[in-house]
Formats: C-alpha cells, sequence, structure tokens
C-alpha cells in the first residue's frame, strides 16, 4: 500500500514538475549485455561483455528481461514502437512504406509530448529514415532533426566497397568521428541548451539519440576490438536450423542483407537451410559485433553522463531500448527477419526517478508496445485510451499496456501471460505470415495465408508451417515440437490462443482499481 501511495504521489508531482525524457535507442542490438547473464542472454557462447554503461542504467531502471518486438526489422519495429500499435495496424512491415499514409495519421512518441507543451529534439536513427518516415517525422519535433554524415571515411580506409566489418585505427579518428560519435555529440550539445528551461522548469525536453551500432557494417574504434581478444570469441554452439523447421520460417541472410558486403559476396555462400559462412568469418563477425556493441554503450554513456554535468539526473526518465535482435550463426542464421526468439528478444529499460532507483528486475513477458503508455504515465500526462479494432481514423490510442505496475510487483500474477510478433514471407508470389506468440514455457508460431487488402488479417485455415520450442528444455530453440504426436493437445490449445490475439492476453486488472489508485493510469478503456 505505501508503494502505491508513494506512485501516486510521484505522478502527480511528474504531471506539476513535468520530468523530462532522454529516449535512447539502438540499432540491431540483442539483449548482449552483461546484466542480462543467465538464462535471458541471447546465446550460452561469449565472451565477457563490456557494457558498463547500460548496466549501470539497467541497475537503476526497471529491467525488462523479457521484452518483444511485434516485429524484427528496423521499420515496423520503430513504427509499432512509436505509435504504439502493431504492424497489423501500421500496416508497416517492410522498410519503404510510411505509417501516416498506408495504415493512420497516428499520433508518436515525441509528437505526444510536443503536443503536452515538451521541447522535442531528435538525433541519429529514431524513426526508419526517408520514405518510411517521410524523413524523421518532421511533425514529432519542435526542433530540425539532426542525423551525421555517413561513417567519416568509413569506407577507404583499407576498402573501395562496403565491408561487413571494420576495426577503425584510433590515430584516423582524431579528425574523422564516427556517425554515432557525432550524433551523441550533438545530443550532448541539446542537453547543455535545453538545460536552462527544464532545470527552471519553464519547458520541459524530450531528447531523443538513435545509435545507429552494432547494425551493419560492424565498424568500431581499435579500443574496443581491444576489449574482445580473438581468443576469447566462440563458435555458435547450434550451426544448424531447428529440427523439422518448415522452409517458410527460413531467412536467407545472403539475399537480405549480409551479402550486401563485398567480403561476404567474395565467399560465394548461398545462406540456404544448413549452409554456413566459414568458422573464421563468424568468429571475426562475432567479435566485431560485440565491438560494436560495447562502442554503442560508451557513447550512450557520454550521454547520460551529460544529464548528471547538468543536475537533471533526479527529473529526467530514461529508456532505453534496441530495435530487435539478432543471429550471430545460431541455426546458421545472420542479421533478423525471422521469427525466432533470438531475432524478436531484445533489450528494453526505463528508469523513472524516486520509483526505479535501487533497481527493480521483471520476468514477466513485455512488448515494445509498451513503452508509449509507460512514458506518459511516469510523466504524468493525460492517459492513452486503448485502440479499438479499427483505430485507421483514430489519431491517439494504445495497444500496449503501462508497464508502471511491474515496478510495484515486479512479478505480477495478473500480467499478460502471452506477447506476440510476426514476420511476413512473399513465398510463391503469394503473401504470407508468420505469428508466434511467447508464453513463459513455449515459444509457437504459425505460418498462414495473410490478406493485405482490405482487412489486413490472417487466414487460419491456410497454414504453411507450425512451430512449437519448449523453453524450459530447449532454450536455443532447435527442436521444434509442432509436429510430435505427444504435443498434439499444446498445439491445439496454443492454437487457439494464438488465434485469439494480444486482445484475449491483456493483464486482468487493467482497467480496474485497487486500493483506489488505477493500477494502470495510462490506459482507459473506451468509455472510461
Amino acid at each position: 500500500m505505501m508503494l502505491r501511495v508513494t506512485l501516486l504521489l510521484l505522478v502527480v508531482t511528474a504531471a506539476l514538475a513535468r520530468m523530462n525524457v532522454l529516449f535512447l535507442v539502438s540499432d540491431d542490438m540483442r539483449p548482449e549485455l552483461s546484466i542480462f547473464k543467465g538464462k535471458d542472454f541471447p546465446s550460452p557462447v561469449h565472451p565477457p561483455m563490456h557494457s558498463p554503461n547500460l548496466d549501470a542504467l539497467a541497475r537503476r531502471s526497471l529491467l525488462l528481461k523479457r521484452a518483444h518486438v511485434q516485429q524484427a526489422v528496423c521499420s515496423p519495429s520503430r513504427s509499432s514502437l512509436l505509435t504504439g500499435r502493431r504492424p497489423d495496424t501500421t500496416h508497416v512491415y517492410d522498410l519503404q512504406v510510411y505509417w501516416r499514409v498506408v495504415g493512420g495519421n497516428f499520433t508518436t512518441i515525441p509528437q505526444y509530448f510536443k503536443e503536452n507543451g515538451y521541447r522535442t529534439i531528435g538525433s541519429g536513427k529514431i524513426f526508419h529514415p526517408g520514405h518510411a518516415s517521410n524523413y524523421n517525422d518532421p511533425i514529432s519535433w519542435t526542433d530540425p532533426y539532426f542525423e551525421s554524415g555517413k561513417e567519416a571515411n568509413m569506407f577507404v580506409y583499407d576498402y573501395k566497397a562496403p565491408v561487413s566489418w571494420m576495426n577503425v585505427p584510433m590515430d584516423l579518428l582524431k579528425n574523422n568521428s564516427l556517425q554515432d560519435t557525432q550524433n551523441a555529440d550533438f545530443a550532448i550539445k541539446m542537453i547543455r541548451e535545453a538545460a536552462p528551461q527544464a532545470r527552471s522548469g519553464e519547458r520541459p525536453f524530450f531528447i531523443a539519440q538513435g545509435f545507429h551500432k552494432p547494425h551493419l557494417a560492424f565498424v568500431a574504434p581499435q579500443m574496443f576490438f581491444d576489449m574482445y581478444p580473438e581468443s576469447s570469441i566462440s563458435l555458435p554452439a547450434n550451426p544448424y536450423a531447428p529440427d523439422k523447421m518448415p522452409e517458410i520460417a527460413w531467412s536467407n541472410y545472403i539475399t537480405t542483407e549480409l551479402g550486401k558486403f563485398v567480403d561476404i559476396a567474395k565467399l560465394n555462400a548461398s545462406g540456404d537451410i544448413n549452409s554456413t559462412l566459414p568458422n573464421d568469418v563468424i568468429l571475426k563477425l562475432r567479435r566485431a559485433y560485440y565491438s560494436a556493441l560495447s562502442y554503442t554503450d560508451y557513447e550512450l554513456g557520454r550521454v547520460v553522463k551529460e544529464l548528471e554535468n547538468q543536475g537533471l539526473a533526479n527529473n529526467t526518465i530514461i529508456s532505453f531500448w534496441g530495435d530487435h535482435g539478432w543471429q550471430l550463426g545460431e541455426h546458421g542464421e545472420w542479421c533478423k527477419h525471422t521469427d525466432f526468439e533470438i531475432a524478436t528478444h531484445a533489450p528494453m529499460m526505463v528508469h523513472v526517478p524516486g520509483l526505479t532507483d535501487n533497481g527493480i528486475v521483471t520476468e514477466e513477458l513485455t512488448e515494445f508496445v509498451d513503452l508509449f503508455p509507460t512514458l506518459v504515465e511516469a510523466a504524468g500526462l493525460p492517459a492513452l485510451d486503448l485502440c479499438p479494432e479499427n483505430s485507421t481514423n483514430v489519431l491517439l490510442c494504445t495497444e500496449g499496456n503501462s508497464l508502471i505496475p511491474l515496478i510495484t510487483n515486479p512479478a505480477s500474477p495478473n500480467w499478460k501471460k502471452a506477447v506476440f510478433s510476426q514476420y511476413p514471407r512473399n513465398e510463391n508470389n503469394g503473401d504470407q505470415m508468420g505469428y508466434s506468440m511467447t508464453t513463459d514455457h513455449y515459444r509457437y508460431t504459425e505460418w498462414v495465408q495473410f490478406n493485405s487488402q482490405p482487412l489486413y488479417r490472417p487466414d487460419w485455415t491456410q497454414v504453411f508451417g507450425v512451430e512449437l520450442y519448449d523453453h524450459y528444455q530447449d532454450p536455443e530453440e532447435n527442436k521444434n515440437l509442432a509436429y510430435d504426436s505427444a504435443y498434439s493437445a499444446i498445439v491445439a490449445q496454443l492454437s487457439k490462443q494464438l488465434h485469439a490475439g494480444w486482445r484475449a492476453a491483456r493483464p486482468k486488472w487493467v482497467g480496474q482499481q485497487k486500493d483506489g489508485i488505477s493500477t494502470n493510469a495510462s490506459v482507459r478503456l473506451p468509455g472510461d
């Protein structure tokens, strides 16, 4: 009861003092941070990870150890999180279309804070750039958006064409800052500029900083490669496709992304099921990924440190998320573009001054659509309505749930018991969609016919493949049990639950009251 009263007082205080928000994003970062060490780590085979700044942030945050994205590729994932709506509502499944054109004129997180009097500033990669966001969604920002140029001389140190990774000598960085360094410098500058009005309470800020790494190419300064000696790098423990995996579940990493780099293309790898890259190439790519991750951690640390330098640490909410997971040779796969756990499981944490200062860890299943209502509630802004079944013409609503109740009870028996993600395929000139559901025990996927026009809905009667993985016995998802007769009853049960969808899986207490205090103040049911 005391903690709930404290929560209420802090929400009221936030409504008056209007806490700032530092919104941090990383590209292609799976939860390979030392703070995730244990059963939530993406792979059992890894060197000691160097992520001191994210670890420190996690230790004073609500750390969401089992957060899942709604689709494991950049634009669909970001469009979903930033609007609080799932891909079948945004209608964004690729890297080209803009949700305001194909889905609806949906309000974004920074736009909502802007509409509530915040100065909103963005730099780096927040939205997917280019046409997919009308060039960083100008309506979301009060200030001109900033994005540095391409990596300074990135591909001319040793090559004349793009390579998949690069260890940049320190002496070459004296006059050639890498892209994420330039963007972090801008964010630091903006924190300093916005600080006086934020300190006085005249105008709070929402500053978003998006880091490009560890996205391909895995480019990082030499000092970060030095943290991972070659002798510390291991091959993945499961370099093969899951047993009895349906072919539609596979993504050819050569044709989708990795094969576009000259050093990979010259290997003439097929990218087919149960093919793999040479061992020496795998080891080098894994080392470079870890190095790029640690480089991101370093730059993020500089930005967070500036809050402390400006005396803003005690009244600034900090959120961090990676836009999806990544495959580093597990299952023989690379990149994302799948419905495997390792592709949809991504890091997310939220620091709320006064509420999470001592660190709170939850193993409850959470989703990226949950972040929008969480930040709204933490900042004390007017609550969001739950989206109706058809929200095309609804500017502001959410298909997620505020995470604030997990601060008061990180092991809530009433929290959602399943989370949902999806990935499209276009096999045999038809549209298919893989719908996945993760429960505490299982991950279940059905690959079905998908009708994009006009309904954007699955046809559950036309099934092209089914997957079932037992996370208690097989956390790496090496054996598909969907076609094992011993699991037929479980398949039938999970299929029914998957078809019922996310609305049926919402927390039991949503819209209710406990002890006179709303347990989910930032999500209103229609008619509330």
